[in-house]
């Protein structure tokens, strides 16, 4: 269930270390390593030099359990941007996520005590870390890109690479030796589920986790909430850009007709199809406060990550169902997505501390997820006691499956008499890219 303002507050003070404190000592890891490499620049512009000359092969990082490289597609699309320790710094700065799996994990020393552990994309090693801090006896942490390289130094300069063994390659093409009683992962991604990384984790779970082994986080829920009008000019201002686009294509149809004697009428309705998606049916990044919202949200979708299937992600059946209630009177601009995470341990090895790492609309600081919000053109005149049904089938994009698509259904009603009227119909189609 979504968090009240004052239950978030104390979530983020349970959650961990502030970014005064927890933050900066797992970025003082990204920083020994970033030092050791400048300190050696000819060996990476020798590297560089090897890479343009088409001549270079990555060293091993673990000789024994390599595993193989992202296909060049999924790399450009998807994994190249872990490779760089900005974007490792982005995460790790977001003190609310770090804090919560640091808190998650060397919190509940029982559940890794001589326990053997997984980290499934493991970036910088700082999962894998906190799981050694925790008492684990040994933690497999698996990168598929050259971050694994920088994960391993950083790992011995912390003077743990006696428990932790640093492997490269995908998820998929690790061969571990021996299976795990815990997993612990970062996967989750816009709107949850957009980069599909979820899909590398069940997988590691149906390959490697012994029965009555532990998932963290062990629970996931998709939340969605009505948007009032602190949204509205956002909203506003893409239905304007949108309209003016149509304009733009006038103008410029009849320059290539006046000027070079080409018809280009024949593509207009792509040319429309293309700015819809692009200005009203993509999801926006926000960081919405609860002043912004109609009413509360409601889960959407709740993830058992012991028992999820992948089938049930990649090809889902039916679409997923909740009821949004409207708090006050006005306007519904549009409705945003957000999630939460459970660590809960697992019924053989219980969390002794729950903690929960929310991304809902908050006044205090916010997540680097922060929401997607999505527009209704145009907005929903409701009141407060109306109800908002909501039908969102959530599949991948074609052309990039870590992308996602949402059929979605949206149905205004209210209580006339007694008896349910329904108000306002609407059915779209969005877009998280």
């Amino acid at each position: 269930m979504p968090k009240t303002p004052a239950a978030k507050e104390s979530a983020s003070e349970a959650a961990g270390p502030s970014s005064d404190s927890a933050a900066p000592d797992g970025l003082e890891f990204i920083k020994r390593a970033s030092l050791e490499g400048a300190k050696a620049p000819e060996k990476l512009d020798a590297t560089l030099s090897q890479e343009l000359a088409g001549g270079y092969a990555r060293p091993a990082c673990d000789a024994e359990l390599d595993g193989k490289d992202p296909d060049a597609t999924d790399n450009a699309n998807y994994f190249c941007e872990y490779a760089y320790l900005y974007h490792q710094m982005d995460m790790l700065e977001d003190s609310h996520r770090t804090g919560s799996y640091y808190t998650a994990i060397v919190s509940n020393p029982s559940c890794f005590e001589g326990k053997v552990v997984l980290d499934v994309g493991a970036g910088t090693c700082v999962l894998a870390i906190f799981a050694a801090q925790a008492g684990a006896k040994q933690v497999f942490a698996v990168e598929a890109t050259d971050m694994a390289q920088r994960g391993k130094r950083i790992v011995e300069a912390n003077g743990l690479g006696d428990k932790i063994r640093v492997i490269q390659g995908t998820m998929e093409t690790v061969e571990l030796p021996c299976k795990v009683d815990i997993i612990v992962s970062e996967w989750m991604g816009y709107l949850l589920l957009r980069e599909s990384m979820l899909d590398s984790v069940l997988l590691a779970r149906d390959r490697w986790l012994k029965p009555g082994g532990a998932m963290f986080p062990s629970h996931a829920s998709l939340f969605l909430a009505p948007i009032a009008g602190g949204q509205s000019k956002a909203f506003k201002q893409k239905f304007e850009q949108w309209q003016g686009e149509e304009q733009h294509w006038s103008t410029f149809e009849g320059d290539m007709s006046q000027w070079y004697d080409i018809d280009f009428s024949c593509v207009k309705e792509e040319f429309g199809v293309e700015q819809k998606k692009y200005y009203l049916q993509t999801g926006s990044f926000v960081n919405l406060n609860q002043k912004q919202l109609l009413g509360p949200g409601k889960a959407l979708m709740e993830l058992d990550l012991l028992t999820v299937r992948i089938d049930d992600l990649q090809y889902p059946s039916e679409p997923s169902n909740c009821t949004l209630r409207v708090v006050r009177d006005g306007a519904i601009e549009g409705f945003c997505g957000y999630f939460d995470t459970y660590f809960r341990g697992s019924t053989e090895n219980p969390a002794e501390q729950e903690v929960v790492l929310s991304t809902a609309p908050t006044n205090g600081p916010s997540t680097h997820w922060g929401q997607q919000a999505f527009g209704f053109f145009p907005p929903l005149n409701a009141r407060r006691g109306d109800a908002l049904e909501c039908s969102v089938l959530i599949t991948r994009q074609k052309l990039n499956p870590r992308l996602l698509a949402l059929e979605t259904v949206f149905v205004l009603s209210r209580q006339v008499d007694g008896k349910r009227t329904v108000l306002d119909e609407r059915k779209e189609q969005y877009f998280v890219d």
